[in-house]
């Protein structure tokens, strides 16, 4: 299973580290059946570095992007400390090396891998999972897709469940930008469209994890057929 963790979830204004233990006891429980990548993401460090950079320093969207992957590196190199030998020693930076660390590990953690123009870590696990011939849940600050951002907009309506192709329409009617916060970013879904990659969109309970994992219904949104 390629998991998405969310940077907002590693790092929301400090570690938080109760999370983080949590979200591994329950990987942990599963060891007998899955075998999982982790691709952090950048969440508030990101933005904040991008904020800086894009308003103080002018810099382009490459060098956005780039700063944005340095946070998902840096977030990922945390998590392989805490997961220990059940992880990878060493940081991946291309899908070959993660799937060989898959083989040698419980656990196989990155960052983003490469810069590709309007990408985010989601496009990174979507194409992990596209490689890798699995299915795919994003961890996320909200409890799974809405029609609008429901941090900001208290008429969001929770959407359980959408279609591969609805999604993908969805996603793209929004511009792309560095640091943006929609669920996953525009060719994450398109290639889970293309690919017919069975999605799960959730927020930070774990216990949803456990019950996608298991088979059992959850609370999120589904994102198939």
């Amino acid at each position: 299973m390629v998991i998405s963790l969310g940077g907002s979830l590693i790092v929301p204004e400090k570690v938080d580290f109760k999370f983080l233990k949590s979200f591994i006891k329950t990987l942990r429980k599963h060891y007998k059946k899955w075998k999982f990548v982790i691709v952090c993401g950048g969440g508030s460090i990101a933005r904040k570095y991008i904020e800086v950079l894009k308003h103080e320093h002018k810099a382009g969207e490459k060098e956005l992007s780039l700063a944005g992957i340095r946070v998902t590196r840096l977030n990922a190199l945390l998590l392989m400390e805490l997961f220990g030998k059940e992880a990878n020693d060493t940081l991946p930076t291309t899908m070959k090396s993660v799937k060989n660390d898959l083989h040698k590990n419980n656990v196989a953690i990155c960052g983003a891998l490469r810069y590709a123009p309007e990408s985010t870590s989601d496009g990174t696990a979507a194409k992990l999972a596209h490689f890798l011939g699995s299915e795919f849940i994003n961890m996320t600050n909200v409890r799974g897709l809405y029609s609008a951002n429901p941090l900001t907009n208290k008429n969001a309506k929770f959407i359980p469940w959408e279609s591969w192709k609805k999604f993908d329409e969805r996603a793209n009617n929004m511009k792309y930008h560095s640091g943006q916060h929609f669920v996953l970013d525009q060719k994450a879904a398109t290639m889970i469209h293309k690919d017919k990659i069975k999605t799960y969109i959730v927020g930070q309970d774990v216990k949803n994890i456990d019950k996608i994992l298991q088979g059992k219904k959850f609370t999120g949104t589904s994102i198939c057929r």
